[in-house]
């Protein structure tokens, strides 16, 4: 018995899964305390089915909490940022590219001190230490306690960026550490950007996992707790106080991956429909396809993982508009009053909703109240709603050739026919619980993102270490070493790069070792 949790910004979501069966499943609006919804639908899907809470061996949390709170630039630290990279770098400092709302934030704290790697692993130059304890007292004068530390060419080596942890701890021991190497790949802007991130939101992270171990412990439910990261695995509670911001994008993640299980379908296309917004994205073997090129968050560029999600201002909630004949749907959306500002619920305000009860589409809320709409704008509207998904499926699409659609989300039923470009259109049984049942299936993972010379390495020689190093990360991370697949394998050539340089990474998935009910951890971090 597990229970599989989805925190959104409305309603927090809960569905208790019998091995692959789904027994019972609850949504309760969100609290501003956290806990507070997760105890409500947690407790809801318990007294349904009349499951005791000791019978429960693994509780798995989707979050969309630390990606609203970066977004919206609220509860975020000010970050000491140490950059291992001189003589190179200098004219390119930290924070170069973000917007000045959230540099005000952060604050300008940097120190760019010498040392770093080649892509070979040969030194650039060695690690100033003494540079490294001058910055990190300053830090403590300046009362600071998150630090970001990144070093040139740390993914192929990460000594430099451990050693400068150490003499920051020695300094300054109540300091909160995130190495870059650990979140991000390559290119050195884009991981420190993603360093900076995780730095800044590692007070939240430690409040918002308190939060859920609060609210477990109220419920009695002594199983250990895993909290779903953006690539479709899992993550112990202790990794995710460290390295937050792996859980951006989590919820399409989670609602992509729930598709999957609930359709039986591994290649296709999933329109995740919520209030304000649909998110697709694209299944490759079962989890979601990932971003190819940086990621912006929040107008912060970033190289760490991220599913390749295309988002269109179309939900449940969505504004309808007319104007002189023509017809626009969102992107503004009445979001979670939905169920009081909406026709059908008696408010004055015409969503997207109410044109697909208009239409026909859907029973929800009073009817009535929506008969007196003209039937040509019904019709262009809901057209409109159809051509918007269709438009966005399109461009996540890799070939001309049909493939079939997935719908999830409670504004799922906004559609009620195929859409063109694809095969056939899914709404599976439970799809507006699909992001916890997402959750509730999720799998441990491990990944490798190295740079090998394949002529001090042969290819192949190569390619057996990162799988090896992947899947010894994932069973590290709590998975069964027996389940353990690859997901993915990914070689890309350096350009201009002498020895044959390839850019090797190797992702891995396996099932979670289950604790028993004395809650012993099995595995470690991922």
């Amino acid at each position: 018995m597990r229970i599989g949790v989805d925190v959104g910004g409305t309603n927090t979501d809960a569905v208790l899964m019998d091995g692959k069966t789904i027994k019972a499943a609850h949504k309760a609006a969100t609290t501003q305390d956290v806990s507070g919804g997760i105890v409500n639908a947690i407790r809801a899907v318990l007294d349904e089915t009349g499951v005791a809470p000791a019978q429960i061996t693994a509780v798995m949390i989707g979050t969309t909490q630390f990606t609203n709170a970066f977004v919206e630039r609220r509860s975020l630290l000010p970050v000491a940022i140490f950059r291992i990279a001189l003589p190179a770098t200098a004219g390119l400092p930290p924070l170069v590219d973000w917007p000045e709302d959230f540099r005000s934030v952060i604050g300008e704290n940097f120190f760019l001190v010498r040392g770093g790697f080649h892509y070979d692993g040969r030194p650039s130059a060695p690690l100033d230490e003494a540079a490294i304890a001058d910055a990190a007292r300053k830090m403590r004068q300046d009362g600071l306690t998150a630090a970001a530390v990144t070093a040139m060419f740390s993914p192929v080596s990460a000594e430099l960026e451990e050693r400068a942890a150490e003499i920051i701890k020695n300094e300054n021991p109540d300091a909160v550490i995130t190495l870059s190497a650990r979140i991000g790949r390559i290119g050195l802007i884009e991981r420190e950007n993603a360093a900076v991130m995780n730095a800044s939101l590692a007070q939240l992270a430690q409040h918002v996992v308190q939060s859920f171990r609060e609210a477990l412990l109220e419920l009695e439910i002594t199983a250990p707790f895993h909290i779903s990261q953006n690539d479709g695995t899992l993550m112990t509670s202790e990794r995710v106080e460290q390295y937050p911001v792996l859980t951006f994008a989590s919820g399409p993640t989670n609602s992509m991956r729930g598709a999957a299980y609930l359709s039986g379908v591994k290649e296709a296309l999933v329109a995740d429909i919520g209030g304000t917004t649909t998110d697709i994205g694209m299944l490759s073997n079962g989890f979601p396809r990932e971003s190819s090129v940086a990621v912006d968050i929040g107008k912060v560029r970033t190289n760490f993982r991220m599913p390749d999600i295309f988002a269109i201002g179309l939900g449940g909630g969505s504004l309808v508009k007319e104007n002189s004949g023509d017809v626009t749907i969102g992107p503004q959306s009445v979001g979670y009053k939905l169920t009081k500002d909406a026709l059908v619920f008696g408010g004055d305000t015409l969503t997207a909703t109410d044109i697909a009860v208009a239409a026909g589409a859907t029973d929800i809320g009073d009817a009535s109240n929506v008969k007196s709409l003209d039937r040509a704008m019904v019709a262009a509207a809901h057209d409109r709603m159809h051509a918007m998904i269709a438009d966005a499926a399109d461009q996540m699409k890799t070939s001309a050739e049909p493939i079939p659609l997935i719908l999830v989300g409670g504004g799922s039923v906004l559609v009620d026919r195929d859409i063109s470009g694809t095969s056939e259109t899914i709404i599976p049984e439970n799809a507006d619980v699909a992001n916890a049942i997402g959750a509730s299936i999720a799998q441990v993972g491990g990944e490798v993102d190295k740079v090998f010379s394949y002529e001090a390495c042969p290819r192949e020689e190569a390619l057996e270490i990162a799988r090896n190093e992947a899947k010894s990360a994932a069973v590290a991370a709590g998975a069964q070493a027996e389940t353990v697949d690859i997901i993915d394998i990914e070689e890309v050539p350096l350009a201009y790069v002498p020895g044959r340089a390839v850019r090797v990474r190797v992702k891995v998935a396996g099932d979670l070792n289950y604790q028993d009910h004395s809650g012993t951890q099995q595995g470690g971090a991922a």
